[in-house]
């Protein structure tokens, strides 16, 4: 068999993504606990990976002992600000400690500010649905900037604003589970808002940062692309879904299913784009499904699909996704801020890691400015509207008693992060079936 190797930049960033809600655990006071107690969801997510009870500690040893050099995490605002005039500063302080814990552990520290969730008063407020919540995300984020930047100089302000109003507001297994298309709009129209007026206060406070955003990035391919109407549905979706964040920070104008918005303030709002990409979707046109904008979306027969049915390992759509970037922002600098696959038995994920890292070495031999890849994720952790029912992490997560089991994927991540690279030898040991693929010939 060829033998061969495909090695990164030097100081490229490998790491886990993390986020607050689903690793934390103990939290009653924002619009997820609310969501889960109203009985939205399989499960609850109590104790989560017990972050907020130090086990954040211990996890952190097992990245930084991986070969991890970087760490994505977020912050809880409804911990750092539980009520409109009250500020905690052990909640600060404990959020200081962990990014102090990373970089002790050898860890850059990507800090996101908002991930899904909302303070129960902000969500009691009308949450994103109201403008005026963009003012209060601005308090928030010059707080925790100025109490963290010493700690701090890459930051993601939002993640993945599309799917909050997607699942929020066209789905509805999100909070607040209302469909309405003109919400849809208008909450992305007020986290875009959000997003710039964040931007701009952490480069008043630290000029040196490196400010971005987490964009959940989907491809879309009509079924049958000589049938007008799936080529139609297509196009619409992949502009419904992808576009608004981008079209607003290109152009101070946000592109919508109800037309344009102009948020002149939101143009030119990053130093970098945060793509999260797990698959692709196959588009048909369907008039039974309006909350879906009138289609059916699916993988292609013959697919390598997860257990649950939900994710695939589709490689060639995360070049595609590069592509994109690469041909919408020339030259601006890429984190993959999350990427992985559902998969509990560990069955799909060394291949689908491998595959993945391959198609993002060709996509940095175009010498497209790639500069981190953050797995999704490190531990199991509580998957929002699905509950403890997905597992995403190198290490299985016992929920009942914390114990953490590292699954082979895990390996397979050290040996890439050790290497900064991915060789024959490991495709060889952890993903053989994917062998002839990688190394043709």
């Amino acid at each position: 068999m060829p033998s061969a190797s495909f090695h990164f930049p030097r100081n490229f960033l490998w790491g886990t993504a993390t986020s607050s809600h689903q690793v934390e655990g103990g939290n009653n006071n924002n619009n997820w606990s609310r969501w889960e107690e109203e009985g939205h969801t399989p499960h609850k997510s109590g104790q989560a990976c017990n972050w907020w009870g130090e086990e954040w500690r211990e996890d952190m040893d097992r990245a930084a002992n991986a070969g991890q050099n970087a760490i994505r995490i977020s912050l809880e605002w409804s911990r750092i600000q539980p009520s409109p005039y009250t500020w905690d500063q052990a909640s600060l302080d404990r959020y200081r400690g962990m990014l102090q814990g990373a970089a002790a552990r050898g860890l850059t520290p990507m800090v996101t500010l908002h991930h899904f969730t909302d303070p129960l008063w902000v969500t009691d407020q009308g949450a994103w649905e109201n403008e005026a919540t963009v003012s209060l995300f601005a308090a928030y984020v010059r707080r925790v900037v100025e109490a963290l930047k010493e700690q701090c100089s890459l930051w993601c302000t939002i993640n993945e604003p599309n799917v909050y109003a997607i699942e929020g507001y066209l789905r509805c297994t999100y909070p607040p589970g209302t469909y309405s298309l003109k919400n849809f709009v208008m909450v992305q129209a007020n986290l875009l808002r959000a997003h710039a007026s964040a931007y701009r206060i952490i480069h008043e406070l630290q000029p040196e940062a490196q400010v971005g955003y987490a964009l959940h990035f989907r491809p879309q391919q009509p079924a049958h692309p000589k049938f007008p109407p799936d080529v139609w549905m297509s196009q619409l979706k992949f502009s419904a879904i992808n576009m608004a964040f981008p079209s607003g920070i290109s152009t101070g104008v946000m592109r919508s299913p109800l037309g344009k918005i102009r948020i002149p303030e939101a143009k030119n709002t990053q130093d970098y784009l945060g793509l999260n990409y797990y698959n692709p979707d196959t588009v048909a046109f369907d008039l039974r499904v309006p909350g879906e904008l009138f289609s059916r979306s699916f993988f292609p027969k013959g697919s390598d699909v997860s257990e649950a049915g939900t994710n695939a390992n589709i490689p060639a759509g995360f070049f595609q996704s590069f592509k994109w970037i690469n041909k919408t922002y020339p030259n601006l600098p890429v984190y993959v801020t999350e990427n992985g696959i559902e998969d509990a038995t560990d069955r799909i994920r060394p291949r689908y890691l491998a595959e993945h890292v391959r198609a993002m070495w060709r996509a940095i031999n175009f010498c497209w400015p790639i500069r981190g890849y953050f797995h999704w994720t490190l531990v199991d952790n509580y998957e929002w509207e699905r509950g403890w029912n997905q597992r995403f992490g190198l290490w299985e997560l016992d929920v009942e008693t914390q114990e953490r089991r590292k699954r082979p994927s895990a390996d397979l991540y050290e040996a890439i992060c050790r290497e900064n690279g991915l060789t024959s030898a490991m495709v060889e040991k952890y993903c053989p079936e994917a062998y002839s693929r990688l190394f043709p010939g």
